[in-house]
């Protein structure tokens, strides 16, 4: 199927890729009832992500994104599932970036969309980095190139869609700034200007995040079993 070499432009990391083993037990709940959903429905995947950005800069590691004293959490509990999402990108310096990813007293984000520049998801491995952004409410991030690992486990878990650009959209753009993002056409719209960015292709990494996740992409091309149903 040849997933190890899904799209990507990684920064080669201390930790060696180990995403292929573990992951079956954070994927998401909530996802696979909605692919499920979708598939009886004839519902298609979305195609474009609307709202708010969350801009940040340059290396923003897996401690940042979800500290490890959160990794007790586990997202196959619908509960700790949501409570993870409440802690997505609490790591963030304050000094740094005043607004936060998550409101204070809030458990879910009014950002869907992450702006980001390089080595975005560095640090060490953890699934329930993207598992959390994707708990938070965000859909997609737009980063000029990914920690390989990190890319990986948004692909496997299926919660994020990990799209790349070779556009500095973190200068350019502002936390709050109204975004449109095109995964079929691979393009990003600034709204309030109509100005438009290019993205590269996400190519066989994307049928997997819109089935929700590496196993629910397998079952759904008949190379593993359906799980049972109650």
């Amino acid at each position: 199927m040849g997933f190890c070499s899904l799209h990507s432009r990684p920064v080669v990391q201390s930790r060696p890729p180990a995403w292929c083993a573990g992951h079956q037990h954070v994927a998401s709940k909530k996802l696979r009832r909605q692919v499920c959903q979708a598939a009886s429905t004839g519902e298609a995947p979305p195609k474009s992500f609307k709202g708010k950005c969350f801009v940040v800069k340059h290396n923003i590691d897996t401690d940042q994104i979800i500290p490890a004293e959160y990794l007790t959490l586990v997202p196959s509990k619908k509960d700790e599932y949501e409570k993870l999402g409440s802690y997505a990108m609490i790591g963030l310096p304050m000094e740094l970036y005043p607004t936060r990813f998550i409101s204070e007293g809030q458990t879910k984000t009014e950002y869907p969309v992450v702006i980001a520049g390089d080595n975005f998801g560095c640090g060490s491995s953890r699934e329930h980095a993207p598992v959390c952004m994707g708990a938070a409410g965000a859909r997609v991030v737009v980063a000029n190139s990914y920690a390989r690992i990190f890319f990986r486990n948004c692909v496997a878990t299926g919660e994020l869609y990990p799209c790349e650009t070779d556009e500095n959209l973190w200068e350019g753009l502002t936390t709050g700034d109204e975004v449109e993002v095109d995964i079929e056409k691979d393009v990003l719209t600034q709204l309030s200007t109509g100005k438009t960015f290019p993205l590269k292709p996400l190519g066989e990494a994307k049928p997997v995040v819109d089935a929700g996740g590496i196993f629910q992409y397998a079952r759904s091309q008949g190379m593993i079993k359906q799980a049972a149903t109650a």
